[in-house]
């Protein structure tokens, strides 16, 4: 079988794997959240607060989705014309055109360029957090930021381009398989270091202090079989008021993280919700079932990049002989643009039913749908967020149940707990 025929069996294979492992691992039955205890829970709202939510998300709605426009106009301007690869080639003249400097530099270049034509709209969005008092950090802090956002994705971007067209050489006619591999490796590499060396770059972790709240949170995680080996506490308060919560790393580097500002906003009984909530995603293992999916998904990306990237009419519009040259990376970046924006609902339906099951867990957890649905109003209140936002808006990118979703469901566990 030719190398073409391989990469079709593999990919057929990479796709059941991923279909068996969403169908098996992801949550597709929810709990019941009635629509018209949503509809109840609305109401309870008070009405300028939800006003004021809706107000903020419609401000922050023109930048964000003319940003994703404008940024897909980019990434087809420089992968379907001769222009991206033409950048390329020149950013490598200076050394001599060597294929390091093409794939590394190139690449560098061609993600520098579109991050620095969209930078307008996240210069927007921190104009709308700031009026709307979510933002603390100022725009020197906000710079900052950004800087060390581009440094670190700099680094991730240098090693993984060069691992990428260093294989393409050693192996011209089988790089799909050995790139496929390296791209699911580094995937799960990722979720192992991140937390341990990317996110101390953006904030500062400290154990929570020794106390009441501590100790009935540890022994919640005992409780609930989840080994937890701190409670660490972000400052978060120096970039914003939100507040926020969450679990991430793998076995060793696994750890729940609440902001600062969470406890200062929250009660402990609300902050007992949350963290439960985020026991819920380490007892059913999300970030490790995320983290394989990612893997999966992304190891069939490149094959499947490899396939379509020997399609004629395709090259000759990015001006390139073959998709394994770094002249070519610009294409590959317009390929996973589009195919980004089209998996955007999957992803969010995904996780939106891994959320409403941690929440599930949460009110099982802590028995107490009263603190759990005062958090979820709390949360709504202090993220200005849209309690019951556009439907069109939730279904295409909503991470999250809504707000009046999660209320509903503490609702409905507390009928059916009364029973």
């Amino acid at each position: 079988m030719s190398p073409r025929g391989w990469a079709l069996v593999t990919l057929a294979g990479l796709t059941v794997a991923l279909l068996v492992t969403v169908a098996v691992f992801i949550p597709w039955h929810r709990p019941p959240a009635p629509r018209a205890d949503q509809l109840a829970a609305l109401r309870d709202l008070p009405a300028d607060q939800v006003a004021r939510g809706r107000e903020f998300r419609a401000a922050l709605r023109p930048g964000s989705y003319a940003g994703l426009a404008v940024g897909l106009l980019i990434a087809l301007a420089l992968g379907l014309t001769p222009l991206g690869s033409r950048l390329v080639e020149l950013v490598g003249r200076p050394f001599g055109g060597h294929w390091i400097a093409q794939a590394v530099l190139g690449g560098l270049a061609v993600v520098l360029v579109a991050d620095l034509l969209t930078l307008p709209f996240s210069a927007w969005r921190q104009t709308v957090l700031t009026r709307y008092g979510l933002s603390t950090n100022g725009w020197s802090g906000w710079a900052v930021d950004l800087l060390k956002s581009y440094a670190v994705s700099a680094v991730i971007g240098a090693v993984a381009l060069f691992g990428f067209y260093l294989v393409i050489r050693l192996a011209p006619r089988w790089w799909w398989a050995l790139g496929a591999a390296g791209a699911a490796l580094l995937v799960m590499l990722l979720s192992f270091v991140l937390p341990v060396l990317v996110e101390p770059v953006f904030n500062k972790f400290t154990p929570m202090e020794q106390g009441a709240l501590r100790t009935e949170l540890m022994s919640m995680a005992a409780r609930d079989g989840v080994p937890v080996r701190d409670v660490l506490v972000a400052d978060a308060s120096r970039r914003t008021t939100a507040v926020n919560a969450y679990v991430s790393g793998l076995g060793p580097t696994r750890r729940v993280v609440v902001y600062d500002t969470l406890l200062r906003e929250a009660t402990p009984a609300e902050v007992t919700a949350v963290v439960a909530h985020e026991l819920g995603h380490a007892k059913d293992s999300d970030v490790a079932v995320g983290t394989l999916i990612g893997a999966l998904g992304t190891a069939a990306a490149v094959v499947a990049l490899y396939l379509l990237g020997s399609w004629g009419p395709l090259l000759r519009l990015a001006g390139v002989d073959t998709i394994a040259h770094p002249r070519a990376f610009p294409l590959v970046i317009a390929l996973v643009t589009v195919a980004g924006l089209v998996a955007t609902p999957v992803q969010a339906l995904v996780s939106r039913r891994v959320e409403a099951r941690a929440d599930a867990h949460a009110l099982a957890l802590t028995g107490d749908p009263a603190s759990f649905e005062s958090m979820q109003r709390r949360l709504g209140t202090v993220n200005l967020g849209d309690p019951d936002p556009p439907r069109w808006e939730y279904l295409y990118s909503a991470s999250h149940p809504s707000t009046v979703e999660r209320m509903a469901a503490a609702r409905a566990y507390a009928r059916e707990a009364r029973r």
